[in-house]
Protein backbone atom coordinates (compact mmCIF):
# COMPACT_ATOMS: atom_id res chain seq x y z
CA UNK A 1 0.00 0.00 0.00
CA UNK A 2 1.34 3.41 -1.25
CA UNK A 3 2.34 5.84 1.59
CA UNK A 4 2.01 9.28 -0.44
CA UNK A 5 -1.57 9.94 -2.49
CA UNK A 6 -0.44 9.60 -6.25
CA UNK A 7 -2.44 11.29 -8.70
CA UNK A 8 -4.76 8.46 -8.88
CA UNK A 9 -5.25 7.35 -5.69
CA UNK A 10 -5.04 8.03 -2.20
CA UNK A 11 -2.10 6.75 -0.14
CA UNK A 12 -2.62 4.64 3.31
CA UNK A 13 -2.62 7.68 5.73
CA UNK A 14 -5.07 9.95 3.89
CA UNK A 15 -7.04 6.91 3.93
CA UNK A 16 -6.37 6.00 7.55
CA UNK A 17 -7.54 9.67 8.19
CA UNK A 18 -10.46 9.55 6.50
CA UNK A 19 -12.17 6.59 7.60
CA UNK A 20 -11.08 6.85 11.31
CA UNK A 21 -12.55 9.96 11.73
CA UNK A 22 -15.56 8.79 9.37
CA UNK A 23 -16.38 6.06 12.48
CA UNK A 24 -15.35 8.94 15.58
CA UNK A 25 -17.95 11.18 13.61
CA UNK A 26 -20.64 8.57 12.89
CA UNK A 27 -20.34 7.70 16.87
CA UNK A 28 -20.41 10.84 18.28
CA UNK A 29 -23.12 11.86 16.24
CA UNK A 30 -24.91 8.88 17.52
CA UNK A 31 -23.92 9.29 21.10
CA UNK A 32 -24.57 12.83 21.28
CA UNK A 33 -28.51 12.60 20.07
CA UNK A 34 -29.28 9.51 22.79
CA UNK A 35 -27.04 11.01 25.57
CA UNK A 36 -29.27 14.37 26.18
CA UNK A 37 -32.33 11.85 26.81
CA UNK A 38 -29.96 9.86 29.45
CA UNK A 39 -30.97 9.51 32.90
CA UNK A 40 -28.69 11.99 35.28
CA UNK A 41 -25.78 10.06 36.96
CA UNK A 42 -22.61 8.98 36.91
CA UNK A 43 -23.13 6.84 33.57
CA UNK A 44 -24.19 10.21 31.50
CA UNK A 45 -21.70 12.09 33.12
CA UNK A 46 -19.02 9.13 32.12
CA UNK A 47 -20.78 9.15 28.51
CA UNK A 48 -19.99 12.90 28.48
CA UNK A 49 -16.53 13.01 29.25
CA UNK A 50 -15.88 10.07 26.49
CA UNK A 51 -18.23 12.33 24.22
CA UNK A 52 -15.52 15.12 24.78
CA UNK A 53 -12.55 13.28 24.30
CA UNK A 54 -13.38 11.87 21.28
CA UNK A 55 -14.02 14.99 19.98
CA UNK A 56 -11.27 16.16 20.61
CA UNK A 57 -9.47 13.36 18.81
CA UNK A 58 -11.55 13.76 15.70
CA UNK A 59 -10.25 17.47 16.21
CA UNK A 60 -6.69 16.45 16.44
CA UNK A 61 -7.28 14.11 13.29
CA UNK A 62 -8.97 16.38 11.43
CA UNK A 63 -5.39 18.51 11.90
CA UNK A 64 -3.25 16.25 11.10
CA UNK A 65 -5.07 15.11 7.82
CA UNK A 66 -5.15 19.08 6.87
CA UNK A 67 -1.84 18.91 7.38
CA UNK A 68 -1.22 15.74 5.44
CA UNK A 69 -3.11 16.94 2.67
CA UNK A 70 -1.54 20.17 2.18
CA UNK A 71 2.19 17.91 1.51
CA UNK A 72 0.22 15.37 -0.41
CA UNK A 73 -1.13 16.27 -4.17
CA UNK A 74 -4.93 14.99 -4.08
CA UNK A 75 -5.78 12.24 -6.63
CA UNK A 76 -6.84 13.73 -9.61
CA UNK A 77 -11.03 14.07 -10.47
CA UNK A 78 -12.54 12.41 -13.40
CA UNK A 79 -11.72 14.00 -16.91
CA UNK A 80 -15.53 13.24 -17.86
CA UNK A 81 -16.54 15.47 -15.03
CA UNK A 82 -18.07 18.95 -15.35
CA UNK A 83 -17.09 22.33 -14.74
CA UNK A 84 -19.52 22.62 -11.61
CA UNK A 85 -19.28 18.78 -10.82
CA UNK A 86 -15.69 20.18 -9.97
CA UNK A 87 -16.75 23.02 -8.04
CA UNK A 88 -19.76 21.33 -5.96
CA UNK A 89 -16.55 18.30 -4.86
CA UNK A 90 -13.78 20.98 -4.37
CA UNK A 91 -16.58 22.53 -2.25
CA UNK A 92 -18.25 19.90 -0.81
CA UNK A 93 -14.34 18.63 0.64
CA UNK A 94 -14.03 22.43 1.90
CA UNK A 95 -17.09 22.40 3.78
CA UNK A 96 -16.36 18.65 5.22
CA UNK A 97 -13.20 20.10 6.56
CA UNK A 98 -15.04 23.18 8.18
CA UNK A 99 -17.39 21.32 9.92
CA UNK A 100 -14.62 18.99 10.96
CA UNK A 101 -13.36 21.90 12.92
CA UNK A 102 -16.35 23.90 14.15
CA UNK A 103 -17.94 20.81 15.43
CA UNK A 104 -14.95 20.42 18.26
CA UNK A 105 -14.68 23.63 18.42
CA UNK A 106 -17.83 24.69 19.52
CA UNK A 107 -18.09 21.81 21.97
CA UNK A 108 -15.15 22.85 23.44
CA UNK A 109 -16.28 25.93 23.75
CA UNK A 110 -19.95 25.42 24.95
CA UNK A 111 -18.41 23.13 27.38
CA UNK A 112 -16.06 26.16 28.62
CA UNK A 113 -19.17 28.68 28.94
CA UNK A 114 -20.75 26.05 30.84
CA UNK A 115 -18.18 26.21 33.48
CA UNK A 116 -17.17 22.16 32.61
CA UNK A 117 -14.01 21.46 31.70
CA UNK A 118 -12.98 19.08 29.03
CA UNK A 119 -10.55 16.36 30.37
CA UNK A 120 -9.40 14.43 27.28
CA UNK A 121 -9.27 10.77 28.60
CA UNK A 122 -8.31 11.95 32.01
CA UNK A 123 -4.49 12.77 30.30
CA UNK A 124 -4.88 16.48 30.36
CA UNK A 125 -7.35 19.07 30.56
CA UNK A 126 -8.27 22.11 27.73
CA UNK A 127 -7.98 25.21 29.34
CA UNK A 128 -11.30 27.19 29.02
CA UNK A 129 -12.29 28.32 25.28
CA UNK A 130 -14.41 30.90 26.43
CA UNK A 131 -15.35 32.52 30.50
CA UNK A 132 -18.51 30.34 32.04
CA UNK A 133 -21.53 32.52 30.80
CA UNK A 134 -24.79 30.96 30.69
CA UNK A 135 -26.37 32.12 27.79
CA UNK A 136 -23.28 31.93 25.60
CA UNK A 137 -23.43 27.86 26.85
CA UNK A 138 -26.78 28.25 25.66
CA UNK A 139 -26.19 29.26 22.30
CA UNK A 140 -22.80 27.36 21.81
CA UNK A 141 -25.06 23.93 22.40
CA UNK A 142 -28.13 24.92 19.79
CA UNK A 143 -24.82 26.11 17.54
CA UNK A 144 -23.77 22.70 17.95
CA UNK A 145 -26.66 20.94 17.28
CA UNK A 146 -26.79 22.81 14.06
CA UNK A 147 -23.63 21.66 12.47
CA UNK A 148 -24.14 18.04 13.84
CA UNK A 149 -27.07 18.13 11.52
CA UNK A 150 -25.33 19.88 9.01
CA UNK A 151 -22.82 17.31 9.34
CA UNK A 152 -25.21 14.55 8.42
CA UNK A 153 -26.50 16.81 5.71
CA UNK A 154 -23.11 17.32 4.25
CA UNK A 155 -22.05 13.59 4.67
CA UNK A 156 -24.89 12.27 2.95
CA UNK A 157 -24.15 14.06 -0.23
CA UNK A 158 -20.88 12.70 -0.05
CA UNK A 159 -21.61 9.51 0.20
CA UNK A 160 -24.47 9.76 -2.41
CA UNK A 161 -21.76 11.50 -4.75
CA UNK A 162 -19.35 8.21 -4.41
CA UNK A 163 -22.37 6.09 -4.88
CA UNK A 164 -22.98 7.72 -8.25
CA UNK A 165 -19.28 7.67 -9.40
CA UNK A 166 -19.42 3.92 -8.30
CA UNK A 167 -22.26 2.94 -9.56
CA UNK A 168 -23.34 5.46 -12.71
CA UNK A 169 -20.43 6.83 -13.96
CA UNK A 170 -18.24 3.64 -12.85
CA UNK A 171 -15.25 5.32 -12.12
CA UNK A 172 -12.85 5.16 -9.63
CA UNK A 173 -13.25 7.42 -7.32
CA UNK A 174 -14.82 5.94 -4.62
CA UNK A 175 -12.34 2.73 -4.90
CA UNK A 176 -9.56 5.11 -4.78
CA UNK A 177 -10.37 5.72 -1.14
CA UNK A 178 -11.52 2.25 -0.18
CA UNK A 179 -9.12 0.81 2.50
CA UNK A 180 -7.35 -2.15 0.92
CA UNK A 181 -8.33 -1.87 -2.38
CA UNK A 182 -5.76 -1.35 -5.22
CA UNK A 183 -6.56 1.16 -7.70
CA UNK A 184 -3.65 2.27 -10.49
Amino acid sequence: MKIRNTSSVYGAPAKFFHWVIFILIAGLLTVGFLMGDMQMGPDKFRVYGLHKSFGITVLILAALRLGWKTVNQSPLLPDSMRNIENFLAKSGHALLYVLMFAMPISGWAMSSAAGLPVSVFGWFTLPNFVDPDKPLSHTLRETHELIAYAIIAVVSLHILAALLHHFYYKDNVLRRMLPFIKVE
